[in-house]
């Protein structure tokens, strides 16, 4: 949670198994993506990331915003690189289906 310590608009959510960002807040500084220690930060200017940005974009509208360095989801090792996060915490193959 390195990423939230240093976003300069606090635009980090936090569900119970990852962060997202509000793509609408979010200034593109970059200040967090090399923060990332699992690299999952990619800007949004990158191809194919539609889907991503809409996941994003959802769950900000619901899940607390965090602006403070806290402790990472017991089992965050555990995903950090691996496959299948996605269907198994949404249930969905498409980022924009969750």
């Amino acid at each position: 949670m390195d990423c939230v310590e240093v976003c300069p608009v606090d635009c980090f959510y936090m569900g119970e198994t990852m962060l997202v960002i509000a793509p609408d807040e979010c200034i593109d500084c970059g200040v967090c993506e090399p923060e990332c220690p699992a690299e999952a930060i990619k800007a949004d200017t990158e191809p194919n990331l539609q889907g991503w940005i809409a996941l994003n974009a959802k769950y900000a509208a619901v899940w607390p915003n965090v602006t403070e360095k806290g402790e990472p989801p017991a089992d965050a090792a555990v995903w950090d690189g691996a496959s299948g996060k996605l269907e198994a915490v949404f249930g969905a193959s498409d980022p924009a289906a969750a």
